[in-house]
């Protein structure tokens, strides 16, 4: 049994014959502002993006007191210290979370939080959320996600720090629970270096689930987001800021404005290359192919009667007059209705 090929999320529909679903991670860039989640919400509208990502925790529920940072977030906040103290700060409660959702639905886009424990997933019920976005820390996790499928919602799965037996078993696990899932090729490492992005896992997915892929990005930049979607990536996942420079754990490796519009930009220019998949001349080929592809030809003079051969055929390039080049098999015998001259164009 294979995944749906059609899943909508909003008033978009994510599909492999539909534009790539781009979601600004602003995560916790807000600093645990509000206002300036609602800046980031207006900012990524403006961007041209699609969703944007907040996330929803509840600390106590999601980490002991007494676990250290991990080494990116030391070396983004240039400070040792607990996650829990840390994450304390950028705790924003579910019914904030409501009035994000309704001014990020007010600027046209899709709102998104990933809920990190199961208080924080029960209570985003009020939310009313369109999809469920889940973090790679938790791909493992099978009961936390058992419940978000029987939610009855879209789920899109990051895949960062686990073995591929690992997805096989979570994804055989809940396909009979939910069937509208998108699995996303992550590398949970803030900036990932080139050499350990593996792209080509996207397509390792596609072949063995059947199921819709996409990426979430955390390459420097632009980095590898154009490549993935010309891989068939079909959600593109990536972190931004107002202001790399502010503090916190996720600033250095997100994207400024300007950057998530060139982002888009990019990524719509790939779609634009990669087309369709069926083969065919294009509107501004036709044009060409009648003026650069060769017709069949008389090579010699041929007599009514005469039967055709390659001895006495000859293809040129004739303005798109005659026989297509490709047929001379079918001419090959047949008797000559008409005299011909040398370089006459055969006609049928």
């Amino acid at each position: 049994m294979s995944f749906n090929q059609i899943i909508n999320i909003g008033d978009r529909r994510i599909s492999n014959y539909d534009p790539c679903f781009i979601i600004a991670e602003a995560g916790v860039n807000h600093n645990g502002d509000l206002q300036r989640a609602k800046e980031m919400i207006e900012v990524a509208a403006d961007c041209g993006v699609d969703a944007i990502k907040f996330q929803s925790f509840v600390t106590k529920e999601l980490i002991l007191s007494n676990v250290g940072m991990a080494e990116y977030q030391k070396a983004n906040l240039k400070q040792v210290g607990s996650q829990f103290d840390m994450l304390k700060k950028l705790e924003v409660p579910a019914e904030s979370m409501i009035a994000l959702k309704e001014f990020a639905e007010s600027k046209g886009l899709v709102f998104l939080t990933t809920p990190f424990d199961e208080v924080s997933l029960d209570e985003l019920d009020i939310c009313n959320l369109e999809v469920y976005k889940v973090a790679s820390t938790d791909t493992t996790n099978l009961s936390f996600l058992r419940k978000i499928a029987r939610k009855n919602k879209p789920l899109i799965l990051s895949t960062g720090m686990t073995y591929m037996s690992e997805i096989q078993l979570v994804v055989e696990d809940l396909k009979s629970i939910n069937q509208d899932i998108i699995l996303l090729h992550c590398t949970s490492n803030y900036p990932t270096p080139p050499d350990e992005v593996n792209l080509n896992i996207i397509r390792t997915f596609q072949r063995e689930f059947e199921i819709i892929t996409g990426f979430s990005d955390h390459t420097e930049g632009l980095g590898a987001s154009p490549y993935a979607v010309g891989l068939g990536a079909k959600v593109i996942e990536k972190h931004f800021t107002l202001d790399k420079n502010l503090p916190g754990p996720d600033h250095k490796a997100s994207l400024e404005p300007n950057e998530l519009i060139e982002l888009v930009r990019a990524i719509r220019e790939a779609e634009s290359y990669m087309g369709v998949d069926i083969k065919y001349p294009t509107l501004s080929e036709l044009g060409t192919r009648a003026s650069l592809q060769k017709s069949i030809l008389a090579r010699k003079t041929i007599k009514k009667g005469d039967e055709f051969s390659e001895a006495n055929l000859n293809t040129k390039r004739a303005g798109g007059q005659g026989i297509p080049a490709i047929y001379i098999d079918q001419l090959i015998g047949k008797k000559a209705t008409r005299n011909y001259s040398i370089d006459d164009i055969i006609q049928i």
